[in-house]
């Protein structure tokens, strides 16, 4: 057990010493929110690895292929391709970002739809939506203490810790903002996803070696959902569409594209972090399908990777808690900088009616909201029934804004009524149809509620846009807008 502790204790002293000594003082709200917009694609990659591939995709990810088979798999799918959608947004973000000094995702909305209402919805919708998966992710820690200490250390007491580890390690959050995330998130990455997929290659090994093959996993997780299933032929299109293009409605996923150096950084961000999220994936679930013929794991499927890992003794498991600990402290640290960046920048700033340029609202906002979250997960610690549901629903509702992201940028005739509308009415039809059919529903051939949202939502803002279109004042400030793109473009390669 000690072994195991001082693993995990020695390498989160690192972390705040490297964090300490590398972090630069932030002079403005700008850059504390955005890390002075300066960072190269590799620590880009890893931030964005760091922060899509959070520490619950080796329990909950890998839980989900070990319990319910090759479905699974559909994390490569969506990852895969959200790394290609950033390299569709890297030149709308980046260029508007940086000549209107865009700090957050709802920022960039408020300019594209010249919209203050548009600007908040978007702001409350990803802060409403992002605190349950902060929550989730201060107790995804819970299972580290749990099986490191061989079940001394209850399940109350585990989340306790969690908790306690996560919030202290907040502290840089709030002092070193986006530039402290981003520079953790490369060491942090390295350590969760290069050494965890080290890791996961051994198991495979293992598992290989000692009878749990391919041919002793059961058949019917080799099916995947299709025509008479009772999930619907949709399910898994569902869960590949909502999971690419909801992950960039995240903040803290599109915070992303405003924190590297420019348009061609971003781009090969995209490229470098194609392969890492396909191979990297498809291990752990090819790792987490073979163990699902492992007694302890078919019993318990979420404990697949400290199951595992406690075969090979307290090193391995010191290893395997180091990258839930790491995926853990990447992703919590990344939501905290952004919903509380986004606190400050979009709530705070509309309602004093001016723009936050002092980066201690930031940093008091991004505290306020880690508090309120260590709260929220200390008091769920005995079961996190209700919050898994607000979770669910949360992300079918993050979805949602979406149709007001991508139409936004690639499509120069929506309106701010059509966004406003959009947000509002695919936000609530996804809460509504979540409650009702929290997997799929059936009368729609499987489709999830987040995709039932997405089509109430985007048929919306298209009829809206088209039949109440913008005054031809406001058109022309939104043709100028992407007339920009090109001429900055130009201008950001002259500048390199």
């Amino acid at each position: 057990m000690w072994i195991t502790f001082g693993m995990i204790a020695v390498f989160f002293i690192f972390v705040i010493i490297v964090m300490e000594r590398t972090s630069a003082k932030d002079s403005s709200f700008s850059d504390y929110a955005t890390g002075g917009r300066s960072f190269n694609s590799v620590y880009g990659t890893a931030a964005f690895i760091n922060t899509w591939l959070p520490g619950t995709v080796f329990i909950s990810f890998a839980g989900l292929t070990a319990g319910s088979g090759v479905t699974g798999f559909y994390l490569v799918q969506y990852s895969v391709f959200a790394a290609i959608i950033m390299f569709l947004l890297a030149k709308p973000a980046y260029l508007w970002g940086k000549r209107y000094d865009l700090r957050t995702q709802a920022d960039l909305l408020g300019l594209r739809y010249g919209s203050t209402p548009v600007r908040v919805i978007a702001a409350i919708i990803g802060v409403v939506a992002s605190v349950p998966w902060v929550v989730l992710g201060m107790q995804s820690l819970a299972l580290i203490f749990s099986f490191s200490s061989d079940g001394v250390i209850g399940p109350v007491l585990a989340v306790v810790l969690g908790v306690i580890v996560l919030t202290i390690r907040q502290i840089w959050t709030v002092k070193f903002g986006m530039r402290g995330v981003m520079i953790s998130d490369l060491i942090q990455g390295i350590a969760a996803y290069l050494m965890g997929f080290v890791v996961i290659f051994g198991l495979i090994v293992w598992l290989i070696a000692n009878n749990h093959g391919f041919a002793q996993v059961d058949p019917a997780l080799l099916i995947l959902p299709g025509p008479g299933s009772e999930l619907g032929p949709l399910y898994l299109f569902s869960l590949v569409l909502t999971g690419a293009l909801g992950g960039w409605c995240w903040p803290d996923i599109f915070v992303r594209l405003f924190t590297q150096s420019g348009v061609n950084t971003i781009r090969r961000t995209s490229v470098q972090a194609v392969p890492i999220l396909l191979i990297f994936a498809t291990a752990l679930n090819v790792m987490a399908l073979l163990a699902s013929s492992v007694p302890e794991v078919a019993a318990a499927p979420d404990t697949v990777w400290f199951v595992l890992a406690s075969f090979g003794g307290p090193l391995l498991l010191g290893l395997a808690g180091i990258c839930v600990l790491c995926g853990s402290m990447g992703n919590v640290g990344a939501n905290l900088q952004a919903i509380g960046a986004m606190t400050a920048n979009d709530i705070i700033g509309p309602m004093r009616k001016q723009e936050i340029q002092n980066a201690r609202i930031g940093k008091i906002s991004v505290a306020a909201v880690t508090i309120l979250s260590s709260l929220g997960a200390l008091a769920t610690a005995s079961t996190t029934t209700g919050l898994v549901l607000w979770a669910q629903v949360s992300y079918q509702g993050i979805c949602q804004l979406a149709p007001t992201l991508f139409l936004g940028i690639f499509w120069r005739r929506t309106t701010a009524l059509s966004a406003i509308l959009g947000m509002v009415l695919g936000f609530g039809t996804a809460a509504i149809v979540q409650i009702f059919y929290p997997i799929s529903v059936p009368w729609l051939g499987g489709m999830t509620s987040g995709i039932a949202g997405l089509v109430v939502n985007t048929g919306v803002m298209v009829a809206v846009s088209l039949l109440m279109p913008n005054s031809a004042n406001e058109q022309k400030r939104v043709d100028n807008l992407f007339d920009e793109l090109n001429q900055n473009q130009k201008d950001e390669k002259q500048a390199s």
